[in-house]
């Protein structure tokens, strides 16, 4: 049995769960989230607690009960809790700033980059260096995080770029440091 998908899932005060068929929605403090899950598991609420419970010890079966229980787990924390991604500007000029919603970065370009927030996502910029990506839907935070580094990805010879907070980047040596043609000797 799934080890991730037999663990119940805590329901936390606030957050409600309805069923339909093929969908589970949750609703929360902070919004709603729908979850589609695949109808041939069963989702059980008891005393303040989601079990998820499969059918069968079939391959697929087992594939789906830890991912459907997971899917719901993070929608659970997201109505409640929230996500949120950290991302830091390195470089000399390296910038950003909100105007209204819209993430405006100057990241060593001719041109500012312009980023306009989709719906559920919200930037904050508390220092010229620092970018926060709030939202609820994890999958959401996420993949505009990676979408905002890609701007401008991490130089391997510099270091300057777009990094996630805490992001170590392993730089390349320089001509020099080879030591062969076209280094000082």
């Amino acid at each position: 049995m799934s080890r991730i998908g037999r663990q119940p899932i805590e329901l936390p005060k606030g957050v409600g769960i309805t069923f339909a068929t093929g969908l589970v929605t949750v609703k929360g403090a902070k919004g709603e989230l729908k979850v589609p899950v695949t109808t041939e598991l069963s989702i059980k609420e008891e005393n303040g607690s989601l079990t998820v419970t499969r059918p069968s010890d079939s391959r697929t079966h087992r594939a789906l009960h830890g991912l459907t229980r997971t899917l719901v787990a993070n929608a659970v924390q997201g109505v409640s809790s929230g996500y949120q991604r950290n991302l830091e500007l390195h470089g000399v000029g390296f910038r950003a700033k909100l105007n209204g919603k819209v993430l405006e970065m100057t990241i060593g370009y001719s041109h500012p980059v312009i980023i306009d927030p989709p719906a559920g996502i919200t930037f904050v910029v508390p220092d010229q260096t620092k970018i926060q990506i709030i939202g609820i839907d994890k999958q959401l935070v996420g993949q505009v995080a990676a979408n905002v580094r890609k701007m401008r990805v991490p130089d391997a010879y510099h270091g300057k770029g777009v990094r996630y907070e805490g992001e170590q980047i392993t730089l390349k040596p320089g001509k020099s440091a080879a030591g062969g043609k076209g280094g000082k000797k």
